[in-house]
């Protein structure tokens, strides 16, 4: 289990054209379709990281017998269970000390496709994106073939995703295939991202707060008669109060701590000029309802005027913030 932060300077800048590729792979109760997934992963790939999360079905053991003797595989084991972030964060760091430029994260369960690896990290050797993510929403004969529960479930939380990483161009937040340059992933403050499901939203906040560039990529994830360890319902009472709170700490970080700008005037005045015009408002309407006389219209022109300037305010703030999606790749920079 990791406890701290990714060992600074631990990611080596290759020599070789092409970028070592590693591929992190969390296991838990994915003994049934682990080997088939192993199956697919491509000579591209230059290590495999199978992360056993202290899975009751022995999973990673599964995975050894399969692969034998190939060089690429690096078996570690949790002694406690960790959740798929935790698990994903160490094989991070494993990639990391190896020297991998570019970490491929795939799901043992057999929904995502490991024959796609080179798609998933082309953005990344291109240049143009610093984190990669699956977008199952792109095509629509694969929105069809996902369960219903789950499609209006991720729906939903894409949404609050949006609000709260400050990616609005992404969807599919909650998409576990995903590549991210080793560079990003040796900056990330793993001692504060979340562990559980929440890992694949926490991490988008994360990266946001760096700047970092964030592009998704279509595929088809494959539905069979695997059982999914989230609850849809669990995940839509605990999940909006944690983007809640990355949203609010988002709007801290990146228009207060670390720039002040004609954006952030306006979200604050606007808040302030709606609270005063709803507040006014109200207690104006309780004082003149009290007295059983009409509220002057003076009083309700102030109360309204604050209301809509400051809704103007809000949106104008909102539009900036929708434009503000990173551009720049920051690895280059690193």
């Amino acid at each position: 289990m990791i406890d701290g932060t990714l060992p600074a300077g631990s990611s080596k800048e290759t020599e070789n054209i092409t970028p070592r590729i590693g591929v992190v792979i969390p296991c838990y109760k994915v003994s049934e379709q682990i080997e088939t997934v192993l199956a697919r992963i491509g000579p591209e790939v230059s290590k495999i990281y199978c992360v056993d999360d202290a899975c009751p079905q022995n999973s990673g053991e599964v995975a050894r017998k399969f692969l034998g003797d190939d060089p690429r595989l690096v078996m570690i084991r949790h002694e406690k269970n960790t959740g798929v972030g935790g698990a994903v964060i160490t094989g991070y760091r494993a990639a990391i000390d190896d020297g991998i430029d570019i970490i491929v994260k795939i799901d043992g369960d057999g929904q995502m496709d490991p024959a796609m690896v080179p798609r998933m990290v082309a953005p990344i050797v291109n240049g143009g994106a610093d984190y990669v993510k699956g977008n199952r929403f792109f095509d629509l004969e694969g929105v069809r073939a996902m369960p219903f529960v789950r499609r209006i479930g991720n729906v939903g939380l894409s949404f609050f995703s949006k609000i709260s990483t400050g990616y609005w161009n992404l969807f599919d937040s909650t998409n576990g295939y995903t590549a991210i340059h080793a560079k990003v992933a040796n900056v990330l403050p793993v001692k504060k991202i979340s562990k559980r499901y929440f890992f694949e939203s926490d991490i988008l906040f994360r990266l946001n707060t760096f700047g970092a560039v964030v592009v998704d990529v279509p595929f088809n994830a494959k539905y069979a008669d695997e059982k999914s360890n989230l609850s849809v319902w669990r995940s839509f009472v605990a999940f909006p109060f944690l983007h809640t709170r990355n949203f609010i700490k988002r709007l801290f970080y990146n228009y207060f701590l670390r720039n002040f700008s004609f954006a952030s005037l306006n979200l604050v005045l606007g808040l302030a000029a709606q609270i005063f015009g709803l507040s006014f408002g109200l207690i104006k309407w309780h004082e003149s309802a009290q007295k059983g006389a009409a509220t002057a219209t003076g009083t309700v022109m102030i109360a309204a005027l604050s209301i809509i300037l400051g809704f103007q305010m809000m949106m104008n703030f909102l539009n900036y913030d929708m434009s503000n999606v990173p551009r720049d790749p920051i690895h280059r920079r690193m």
